[in-house]
């Protein structure tokens, strides 16, 4: 297969795989996000302490981690079909990847929170700040960078669930792997698709790394940033 045969498949495809990716991974930060928040909050210690609700909701995030991607496209099939009219094509696999990265990365925002130093939780604390000025002043801020990297992380697995998708018709990079790699023996064409996915993924990388050093320095910037959010916090 030449490279003109190539390329506009190359385009068609890697253009189903980041759109999927980026509609998948805008649903799961969304909803991923606060549920790793609210499962910090609801723990022993907590804010807004309530260990049923944590239970229930922890069992729910490890079901969702547990289920192999695959197996979870095929359960979510009637789902999708509810939701999006089909079960084949880029907008249908946005549905089961997004239901398996939000568990994954509520995990990764549960984390970061709570590596947030609790004494200035307790300074805001003291200052009258509610539960709310504690999570915006303080835990989304403090672990912003933390946050930024769970969400490259995100990112990368779902690059590799897209590719996963081309088994049940997905779309994407993947299933013209699967279709002409594997069902028509274009070998060279699929270690080309191969080549494809490991540059997005390393720029994927790169860039998430520079945007968390990035904030990480701004947070260590400037004269005593602490003090300056507990300040900030005081006034609202």
């Amino acid at each position: 297969m030449t490279w003109s045969e190539m390329h506009p498949l190359l385009t068609q495809a890697g253009g189903e795989t980041l759109r999927m990716v980026a509609w998948a991974t805008v649903i799961s930060v969304a909803a991923g996000l606060p549920t790793g928040v609210l499962l910090v909050l609801t723990d022993r210690g907590g804010l807004l302490r309530c260990l049923p609700v944590n239970r229930v909701l922890g069992v729910v995030v490890n079901i969702g981690r547990s289920l192999p991607f695959v197996i979870l496209m095929i359960a979510l099939m009637s789902f999708t079909r509810a939701i999006v009219g089909t079960t084949i094509g880029w907008e249908a696999a946005v549905v089961p990847l997004a239901v398996g990265a939000i568990p994954f990365f509520a995990r990764l925002v549960e984390t970061a929170v709570r590596e947030v130093d609790h004494g200035l939780v307790e300074a805001v604390q003291a200052m009258g700040g509610s539960t709310w000025t504690v999570v915006r002043k303080v835990l989304l801020p403090e672990s912003l960078a933390s946050l930024i990297a769970g969400a490259t992380t995100t990112v990368i697995a779902l690059i590799g669930y897209s590719a996963m998708a081309g088994v049940v018709g997905g779309g994407g990079l993947g299933d013209l792997a699967l279709r002409y790699g594997y069902q028509r023996f274009e070998t060279g064409f699929m270690w080309v698709i191969v080549a494809v996915l490991v540059v997005v993924v390393t720029l994927v990388q790169l860039a998430g790394d520079f945007a968390a050093r990035t904030v990480s320095r701004r947070g260590r910037s400037g004269a005593a940033p602490r003090l300056r959010l507990l300040r900030t916090s005081a006034a609202s």
